[in-house]
């Protein structure tokens, strides 16, 4: 496995997190937070990831049993500890890995990153954006209206996340990463044999939505692209997002910017 990876801003002043270990690549997204929480997200983020990394360095034909939902379930169980975290009340993360097993690709996602994959096939987790949950709907309308980040954008995006905070890892809601470690086993989760898998690109929404918003979307090529120009291609959704769409109109959007992360894992016979 070759992996390539960009992010904008760096990973130490970002709440995106990319790690990556001889086998596998483990991209993370903490939440921005808009309600007070004991940790930040990026903490929260950097300390699952680094447990995952640690997880998945070994050989993973070592211990052809350990799936990534139970590797996933003892970081979370593992983190939560650490910082001593509460279910509804703690910073949260999106979680995705890929990892080469033998002659196969395993994908995990859990939350609103996505995987591209030869062919055109998407994967992501997209049950979080279809709850039909007022304050989106309403910060959404209002943006595309030309309000722009004002005072009532704040307020809304506090009554978002207030809501989605009580529907978090539930049956009737969604499921990420937080303090409940039976998250992951709700992960999104398939396995492609890795000879007809010629690579997978990896992205966080912040650089997803942005790419597929203004047309960057040549991931076969992205996939054999070096770090230089992925952090272009990082560098024009941000210079997009601050001179032609800047109060959010066209693609709405939280905040002007999110971060915005992009791994490209190629594999070889």
């Amino acid at each position: 496995m070759r992996v390539t990876t960009a992010q904008l801003p760096p990973m130490e002043e970002s709440a995106d997190k990319i790690f990556v270990t001889p086998h596998a690549v483990i991209m993370l997204d903490g939440a921005s937070a808009f309600v007070p929480v004991p940790v930040p997200a990026s903490d929260y983020a950097d300390h699952l990831g680094r447990l995952l990394a640690n997880a998945l360095t070994t050989d993973p034909t070592a211990d052809p049993t350990a799936d990534l939902p139970d590797i996933l379930a003892e970081a979370i169980r593992s983190t939560a500890s650490h910082f001593d975290l509460r279910a509804g009340e703690s910073p949260s993360s999106t979680v995705t890995i890929a990892r080469e097993r033998d002659d196969y690709l395993d994908l995990l996602v859990l939350g609103d990153n996505t995987v591209i994959l030869p062919g055109g096939e998407i994967l992501t987790d997209d049950r979080m954006d279809r709850l039909n949950l007022e304050p989106r709907r309403k910060y959404r309308e209002r943006l595309a209206a030309g309000h722009g980040y004002d005072d009532e954008h704040r307020a809304l995006l506090r009554e978002l996340q207030t809501q989605q905070a009580e529907l978090r890892n539930r049956e009737d809601g969604y499921w990420i990463a937080e303090a409940d470690q039976d998250a992951a086993q709700h992960s999104i989760t398939l396995t492609r044999d890795r000879r007809s898998t010629a690579w997978a690109v990896l992205t966080t929404d912040g650089a997803y939505n942005t790419m597929d918003r203004v047309g960057l979307t040549d991931w076969s090529g992205y996939a054999s692209a070096d770090t230089s120009r992925l952090g272009d291609l990082l560098q024009q959704c941000h210079e997009w997002e601050r001179v032609r769409d800047p109060s959010a109109r066209f693609l709405p959007r939280a905040k002007q910017h999110d971060d915005k992360a992009i791994a490209t894992a190629r594999f070889t016979a």
